[in-house]
């Protein structure tokens, strides 16, 4: 499954571009702007799922930097202050990795 099986590509692609300048990434913004917020859970945690590339069930802040590679191959990195600020926003119980429900 590709993301585009679940998020449409022309959004992905305008989230993408919005946030390529580096440290400009907004992770509330991005989301919406691809329409994750409007998935159902099950969508969600497939999404997570295509995130997940060492498929060990969590997101580590490794994998966190490549997430924009995720929606689109040729997206850009991010930033240490930007993998820093989305780990301290998806790790609810501190543990230096996301979940697939969000800890």
């Amino acid at each position: 499954m590709s993301m585009t099986d679940l998020l449409n590509a022309e959004d992905i692609k305008k989230a993408v571009g919005a946030f390529s300048a580096i440290d400009s990434f907004d992770h509330k913004k991005f989301f919406q702007m691809v329409g994750l917020k409007k998935k159902s859970a099950d969508d969600v945690k497939k999404v997570f799922h295509i995130l997940d590339k060492d498929k060990s069930g969590f997101i580590e802040e490794d994998e966190l930097g490549f997430i924009l590679k995720g929606f689109s191959p040729d997206a850009r990195d991010l930033s240490a202050k930007e993998t820093k600020t989305l780990m301290a926003a998806g790790d609810k119980d501190g543990d230096g990795k996301i979940g697939v429900d969000g800890g």
